[in-house]
């Protein structure tokens, strides 16, 4: 008999230490890999964020070429004084002008450099070959003096991504370099844009090759740019490696030395040991940058950070011991004891002690239980106030371009305005030509604002209508079309880069008594989907949403796209929480799950989605023009 009692300890402790271990999983999945997933998104975000900065300040020097192509030394400082990138978003080397030089030309501009106040100017290094592109403006001068007359003609890196930015008429980045200005030996890397002159065409690849001016560039340093873009406090938690994978459309280098552009553990100074790698907690995202690849790769550290919480696991295993104990003490006592009722008495006392300990496990386990609950609350909040953040950034960026340009144009009239005044000031009479091309440039100037100002007042109105709807959660009258027109415009810049193209098809007479925000929540969701998953490795979509009215009360809504489609697998589970086919790729497993409650419980419709893989998707909404009204919805 007691090799009864201490098989049944032995089963016992098999049990609380499967329990114990299933709890520690579920954490790893809940509650670790949701905040590594949170850290890996947002310095991914932050890094693409900051390049597609300096990616508008680029477009911003070209803009001020293509209003005035003869722009001269003073005029660049004065223009890149202007932008103050060193204070708003500091990280960058050095802003510059690459002039593209005929070799029969080459004199006549060295000599013409020299007359500018620069006796010792010299091209760098000396070759003899068809064309030359030498560093002509370098801004800042002091520190950049090595640059200054570099021929990238003579650089093969320099050269190849020269070469593919004429032609392309795109910004074009290089592959990892050591800058000729910079001794240490750092990863570097420059972002250029090609500058045609004015009234050319450019619609062929010979075109564009005949107009070349030369380039505006960005000169950065890797280790400098990614200090400005991570928070170091999370470098303690947070491994991150970026690879160059080369351009877009050419063969993928072998990772090696030549191929690393940052690793954090090069740059975190700290006297502590380096904790170990998380098993599992590992990320990887592809980031474009200038026609190349960028291969950021994520590894979590064991700390606080991603630690798990050992308090329900303890809590568990002394319940779990306890328990088996009771029970092959049990065991043991029943057959010490001769006297059948003594022994039923004994038996009956350690059953309720049993009952007890294990209502008090139940009690334990349901507050795990609780906390689990609390865990998926708290993500579901998260996804829905990142929806709103991705909002607020993608607003942020379409309004960026319209301002900048705004600005460049102004500051550009300005200089027109004072180059005219001084020359009147000078005497010597004026010419009627002079002032039809300072009219037309004038003329020219107040469109450009006039078209970019007014662009941005709508993107500002839309945004203020989803927004407000989306916070509040108030019900209200409103039209259908109008709601998706709102929703459309602040996701414009993501339909734009991936070249879908959007076909709406909804009545105007469709007016609604519901929750505006609800709605607009659906579709910012049921979009960003589209965007995620049905046009992931396709150059272009198409979205197609329409609208029709079924009876009296309701109206059909669907949502069509021509994308990768979803497996009969995927499509039974589109609707569990935590479920996504892009786990640390940017998808959370909410996004499908928050439509549905949405659709169901706030909006009282039905839901429906239809997939065939290649085929596309279709998601069919069937909404109540008027829904009922309670007292969960008016709490919800």
């Amino acid at each position: 008999m007691h090799g009864r009692g201490y098989l049944a300890f032995f089963v016992g402790i098999c049990l609380t230490a499967w329990t114990c271990y299933f709890v520690m999983e579920e954490q790893q999945k809940l509650q670790v890999r949701a905040g590594f997933q949170r850290d890996t998104e947002r310095v991914a975000r932050d890094t693409q964020t900051r390049l597609q900065i300096y990616a508008d300040s680029l477009h911003g020097m070209r803009g001020m070429y293509a209003v005035n192509d003869r722009i001269d030394r003073d005029h660049f400082h004065r223009f890149v004084s202007q932008l103050k990138i060193d204070k708003r978003y500091p990280g960058y080397q050095a802003l510059q002008f690459v002039r593209m030089v005929p070799e029969a030309n080459l004199p006549a501009f060295i000599e013409g450099v020299r007359r500018e106040g620069y006796p010792g100017f010299h091209v760098h290094p000396a070759s003899r070959r068809p064309l030359h592109y030498i560093i002509e403006y370098t801004e800042p001068m002091k520190g950049n003096e090595n640059a200054f007359g570099l021929d990238l003609s003579a650089l093969p890196p320099h050269l190849k991504a020269l070469e593919l930015g004429r032609d392309s008429g795109e910004i074009v980045a290089t592959e990892r370099i050591t800058l000729a200005q910079d001794a240490s030996g750092e990863p570097g890397f420059v972002a250029r844009a090609p500058v045609y002159r004015n009234g050319t065409p450019l619609d062929t690849t010979a075109q564009r090759r005949e107009a070349l001016v030369g380039f505006v560039a960005i000169v950065f340093r890797v280790n400098a740019l990614m200090r400005e873009v991570i928070d170091p406090a999370l470098l303690e938690h947070l491994h991150v490696r970026i690879e160059d994978g080369g351009f877009q459309n050419g063969k993928v280098p072998l990772p090696g030395s030549d191929t690393l552009l940052y690793d954090s553990d090069g740059r975190v100074e700290t006297h502590q040991p380096r904790a170990d790698t998380v098993p599992g907690l590992t990320a990887q995202t592809v980031l474009p940058v200038g026609q190349r690849n960028w291969i950021i790769k994520f590894e979590g550290r064991s700390g606080a950070r991603y630690g798990r919480s050992q308090l329900p696991v303890v809590l568990i295993g002394v319940v779990g011991v306890i328990i088996s104990a009771l029970i092959a003490a049990l065991l043991v006592a029943n057959r010490r004891e001769t006297d059948t009722r003594q022994g039923l008495e004994i038996s009956l006392k350690e059953l309720e002690h049993q009952k007890s300990q294990a209502e008090q496990a139940r009690n334990d386990l349901s507050r795990v239980v609780a906390t689990l609950k609390q865990a998926q609350t708290n993500l579901q909040t998260s996804e829905k106030m990142a929806s709103l953040g991705a909002l607020v950034a993608g607003v942020a960026h379409e309004l960026n371009t319209p301002i900048g340009n705004s600005l460049l144009t102004a500051t550009s009239l300005g200089d027109m305005v004072r180059d005219f005044e001084r020359r009147m000031k000078e005497g010597g009479g004026l010419k009627r030509s002079a002032l039809d091309a300072l009219l037309a440039d004038a003329a020219k100037a107040c469109d450009i604002m006039s078209g970019s100002l007014t662009r941005a007042g709508d993107l500002i109105t839309s945004f203020k209508q989803v927004a407000v709807d989306q916070a509040s959660g108030q019900r209200r009258r409103f039209r259908l079309d109008e709601v998706l027109h709102d929703t459309l415009a602040t996701y414009a810049a993501q339909l734009r880069r991936a070249a879908c193209a959007v076909t709406v098809d909804v009545p105007a007479d469709l007016m609604f008594d519901s929750y505006p925000g609800s709605v607009s929540q659906v579709l910012s969701n049921l979009i960003a989907n589209a965007l995620l998953h049905g046009f992931d490795g396709r150059e272009s979509g198409m979205l197609t949403i329409s609208a029709r009215r079924e009876g009296r009360d309701l109206v059909v809504l669907q949502l069509k796209d021509n994308g990768v489609g979803m497996t009969e697998v995927v499509l039974h589970k589109i609707f569990d929480p935590f479920f996504t086919t892009k786990m640390g790729q940017g998808g959370s497993g909410l996004g499908m799950n928050i439509v549905y409650n949405i659709v169901t419980g706030v909006l009282r419709g039905t839901i429906r989605v239809e997939s065939v893989p290649a085929a596309g998707t279709s998601v069919l909404l069937v909404l109540p023009l008027s829904p009922a009204r309670d007292t969960a919805q008016a709490s919800a």
